[in-house]
């Protein structure tokens, strides 16, 4: 019996965000779900606290296919105090309070970026043992899930479920394409050509974005993992070029043209 196993996830929502090292005021977002955005998802699923060690979690492999890239938008918004008092400081005392502001400031700037109308598929590999659990906590989750922050709910079940223990290439070469009705209306070739990346210790670019607390008193360390870029081909459903019924003589770009 094989002790490893992948577990796939479709990450889809009207918004996403999956932020890096951006703190406080401007907080952007990376285009593809990062490793810190994805365990607290599976973390939270399990009921785990903030506090909780995540050893366990860490060694899993992760590879993100883009199966719909969505949109940057950028949200600018202020902030106050509806008692017109001052507004407290971002830093925080050891009791986690946060400390007083030593500028008089009443309204606060935020910049934060989002990707709108997004899909992903995940794929981590990992102990069989482990990821059942997992599998079954996602389906059945303790806390909310949400896909990089807490006002970004995912869009329908996450869990793709599980499959025998494969290399991550082949495990999102698998997983048939998972875009919106929408996005895939407007590709009408018969096979479509999507972005991945997978963890991968020949791999020739370096991400940080493994963490080792989720702990907000602690504050959260950043690590790095490597990755490789790959491209997966998958059959969209329509037919190939020059195929189409003769009842629907398709689209001809000289037809205006009197050619």
């Amino acid at each position: 019996m094989n002790d490893r196993a992948v577990l796939l996830l479709r990450l889809a929502a009207p918004l996403q965000s999956w932020g890096g090292a951006s703190l406080y005021n401007r907080r952007d977002t990376r285009a593809q779900p990062t490793k810190s955005g994805i365990l607290g998802l599976l973390a939270a699923a399990q009921g785990r606290p903030r506090e909780a060690g995540l050893t366990d979690l860490l060694g899993l492999r992760l590879g993100v296919r883009v199966d719909q890239p969505g949109t940057l938008l950028r949200d600018y918004h202020t902030a106050s105090d509806h008692r017109g008092l001052l507004l407290p400081s971002a830093e925080v005392d050891a009791k986690g309070v946060q400390k007083r502001n030593s500028a008089k400031k009443y309204t606060g700037v935020t910049q934060r970026s989002y990707l709108q109308d997004a899909v992903f598929t995940a794929a981590l590999e990992g102990p069989a043992s482990l990821l059942e659990d997992l599998e079954t906590a996602v389906r059945n989750p303790v806390f909310p899930l949400s896909l990089g922050r807490r006002s970004c709910p995912p869009t329908g079940p996450v869990s793709l479920g599980l499959v025998p223990a494969t290399d991550l290439p082949s495990a999102l070469q698998e997983v048939p394409w998972q875009a919106a009705a929408h996005h895939r209306a407007r590709i009408r070739t018969p096979t479509v050509t999507l972005e991945a990346t997978v963890e991968d210790p020949a791999g020739d670019i370096s991400i940080s974005d493994v963490p080792d607390t989720y702990d907000l008193k602690a504050g959260t360390v950043f690590s790095d993992r490597t990755v490789r870029h790959l491209w997966i081909t998958l059959p969209t459903g329509h037919k190939p070029t020059g195929t189409a019924d003769a009842a629907d003589p398709g689209h001809d770009p000289f037809a205006l043209l009197g050619w």
